[in-house]
């Protein structure tokens, strides 16, 4: 229901979430929160997204934030402890602003008495309605040149508004509205970090390891999900040409795994910077071209069942699809693969 009539998977499911503790799974213990690794955040993702893969989206987006926070906190000393005790006691959801601040950032930021008054327009911000907190940026023009400024701002300030414009062909419960920034001001000390923009940072290349493993966890679990499906309803069936056609399905699958596996394990231990990110993004293409793939075949798999919505590979189909969109797309990771592969800086 929720994926075929646009329903927010943030209403319903995200208040279970708050419930159940799911919020603060990425908090470290000592903080008050679950403490999981990693590697078990993207496992407890790819399955959940086995059930609902627009609440699993949603809850990867708020993941990979909490994440990140806590990796800076641990490794780095940062003083995110505040941010990240208010998640696991207040049970809060942050929300991204996602692929809309990449590294040029969007929006702008203008100088004020005490801090900065911010415009702008965020697209793709998974989990809209139910979040508490937005993580985000603008750009301000300074002598040095454009510099992104990254922050927080509670959802209910003044100037910040939901603009519904999700009607999209996948992910649909994710609500992934349009959020507007009109004149909000951001205090001086609410500004956490400042950065060039349009060029590869540190913050960036933190943010490629720990959130793309989790966000294509998801996507991992939709094709799971598609496979069982469409073997449940090709058992139905013995003709040779069902049998090849599911030995095809799984083979995809299998191909979907090795690289989400190799992705997932080896970003628990590495390092951010540059030879990072250009691991996480090929892998991050393996996962995406896999996981299509494989629900395209089931589809095939399934025959004639797998038209009908009741068998739920229509909604699968049209989830997968989420997975070409986010950062980098095909043409930006293939240049940026070419240009490490040939000693090239990676600005360029």
């Amino acid at each position: 229901r929720i994926g075929r009539e646009n329903h927010p998977a943030g209403g319903h499911y995200c208040s279970r979430f708050h419930k159940h503790g799911f919020l603060g799974l990425a908090v470290p213990s000592e903080l008050g929160g679950g403490g999981l690794s990693r590697i078990e955040l993207a496992n407890m993702l790819r399955e959940l997204a086995h059930y609902c893969s627009a609440t699993a989206l949603v809850l990867a987006m708020h993941t990979h934030t909490v994440a990140a926070a806590a990796w800076r906190w641990r490794y780095q000393k940062a003083p995110t402890d505040g941010l990240l005790k208010r998640v696991a006691a207040e049970r809060l959801q942050l929300l991204s602003s996602g692929g809309s601040d990449w590294l040029p950032g969007s929006g702008t930021a203008e100088k004020v008495e005490g801090g900065y008054k911010v415009n702008g327009l965020k697209i793709f911000a998974s989990g809209a309605p139910s979040a508490d907190i937005f993580m985000t940026g603008t750009v301000e023009q300074t002598a040095e040149g454009p510099t992104a400024l990254q922050f927080g701002v509670p959802m209910t300030s003044p100037g910040v508004s939901i603009v519904e414009t999700w009607d999209t062909l996948g992910m649909r419960g994710t609500a992934s509205h349009n959020v507007k920034l009109e004149n909000v001001f951001v205090a001086d000390a609410a500004i956490a970090a400042r950065r060039p923009a349009g060029v590869w940072h540190p913050s960036f290349h933190l943010i490629s390891m720990v959130a793309f493993p989790l966000i294509y966890a998801v996507y991992t679990g939709v094709a799971e999900a598609a496979r069982d499906i469409a073997v449940a309803a090709a058992s139905k069936r013995q003709q040779p040409e069902t049998i090849e056609a599911v030995g095809q399905l799984d083979t995809e699958l299998a191909a979907t795994l090795v690289a989400y596996r190799s992705l997932v394990d080896s970003m628990e231990q590495a390092q951010p910077g540059p030879e990072t990110t250009n691991k996480v993004f090929q892998h991050r293409a393996l996962v995406a071209r896999s996981a299509v793939k494989t629900v395209e075949l089931a589809l095939i798999a399934a025959g004639g069942a797998g038209f009908f919505k009741s068998l739920r590979l229509e909604r699968a189909f049209r989830d997968v699809q989420g997975a070409r969109f986010h950062p980098l797309t095909d043409g930006q990771q293939q240049k940026l693969a070419g240009r490490m592969a040939l000693g090239l800086p990676i600005d360029g």
